[in-house]
C-alpha cells in the first residue's frame, strides 16, 4: 500500500554528505559504529514521523509519498531541499564569559546559546564565534531510505506520540485506558521526576488532540505503589569451635565411665566418759578422816 501525507510511519535511513562522502546520521546501530558516530546515550531504530509534518527535510518527505513499505530508495537533496543555504547573518561573535556556566567551548562543538542550538566555529582573544546555521546547511545530502512500517493501530500511534515528547522512558511502559473520547495515560514511575515533565504532558496532549481527532480529553495518572519490604535472610548458624582429636577421645571416655560416688564425711568417734582418778578419791577420803579427828 503506497503511503500518503498524514500517514503514521516508521522510517529507516542513512544520511551522507555528498561533498565528503561522510556518514552523519543513521537509524542503524551497526552503521553508526562503523562510521564512528555511535554514542552510548543515543537510541537507534526506525524513526517515527507523520508524513507531511516537516519532521524530515521537505525534499525527503516529498520523495516518500507513493512509496510502498519495504522499498529502498536513494534520494539526493540540494541545500534548498535539505537544510537550506548557509546565511552569514547567522554567525555571531560573543564574549567568552557568556559561557561561564557551560563547558569550555571548542571549535566544532555543538552548544545551546540563548535557547538556540549553535556550533562553535572559533575561539580566541576572549571571544567565541558561534554559528546558528544548521550543521548541514549548504550541503548536498544523500539519503538511503525505506519505510519500515505504516502504523494503523491507535495504541501504537498514541505510544509513539508519547515517545516523541518523553524519549527518556520506553514507550511500552506507559499504560493506556480509553473510554469513548477520554484517554487516560498511566505514567511509569521512571518518569515521575523527569525535568520538564509537566511541559511534556502538555505537548503530548496537544499532539494527541491534533493528530487523533476522536480524543477530546487526556488525563495523566501517576500511581505511587507501596514498596515491598525485602525478606529477612535467615541468620547464619554459629560455627562450632574446632576440637582436637585428643580432646574428643577424652570427652568420649569421660561420658562412658560410671559416675563416681560422692565421698561421705568421716564421723567423729564419741569418747568414753572419763573415770575419776584414784588420787582424787583418796584425797577426798583423807580429808574426811582429818575432820573426824
Amino acid at each position: 500500500m503506497a503511503v500518503k501525507p498524514g500517514d503514521f510511519l516508521l522510517v529507516n535511513y542513512t544520511l551522507k554528505v555528498k561533498e565528503s562522502g561522510e556518514t552523519v546520521d543513521t537509524t542503524f546501530d551497526s552503521v553508526a559504529k562503523d562510521a564512528h558516530i555511535h554514542r552510548e546515550d543515543s537510541t537507534f531504530g526506525p524513526k517515527f514521523i507523520i508524513l507531511g509534518e516537516g519532521w524530515l527535510p521537505k525534499g525527503l518527505e516529498e520523495s516518500l509519498v507513493g512509496l510502498d513499505p519495504g522499498t529502498n530508495k536513494t534520494v539526493e537533496l540540494t541545500p534548498e531541499k535539505g537544510f537550506g543555504a548557509r546565511e552569514p547573518g547567522k554567525m555571531r561573535l560573543v564574549p567568552l564569559r557568556r559561557f561561564k556556566d557551560q563547558e569550555y567551548p571548542t571549535p566544532g562543538k555543538q552548544v545551546e546559546f540563548e535557547g538556540r542550538p549553535a556550533v562553535v566555529r572559533a575561539v580566541g582573544a576572549g571571544r567565541v564565534q558561534v554559528d546558528f546555521n544548521h550543521p548541514l546547511a549548504g550541503r548536498t545530502l544523500v539519503y538511503d531510505v525505506s519505510i519500515d512500517k505504516v502504523l494503523e493501530d491507535e495504541n501504537e500511534k498514541i505510544l509513539n506520540l508519547i515517545a516523541l515528547r518523553i524519549p527518556e522512558v520506553a514507550k511500552e511502559k506507559f499504560a493506556l485506558k480509553k473510554h469513548q473520547s477520554d484517554l487516560t495515560i498511566e505514567v511509569p514511575e521512571e518518569a515521575f521526576y523527569l525535568k520538564g515533565l509537566q511541559v511534556a504532558k502538555k505537548e503530548v496532549t496537544s499532539d494527541l488532540q491534533k493528530f487523533l481527532p476522536d480524543i477530546d480529553a487526556v488525563a495523566f495518572q501517576e500511581v505511587f505503589k507501596r514498596s515491598e519490604p525485602k525478606p529477612e535472610l535467615p541468620a547464619a548458624p554459629a560455627k562450632s569451635a574446632e576440637v582436637s582429636p585428643e580432646k574428643e577421645e577424652k570427652a568420649e571416655a569421660a561420658s562412658m565411665s560410671p559416675p563416681k560416688k560422692p565421698k561421705s564425711r568421716a564421723k567423729k568417734k564419741e569418747g568414753s566418759p572419763k573415770k575419776p582418778s584414784a588420787s582424787t578419791s583418796r584425797k577426798r577420803a583423807k580429808m574426811g578422816s582429818e575432820n573426824q579427828r
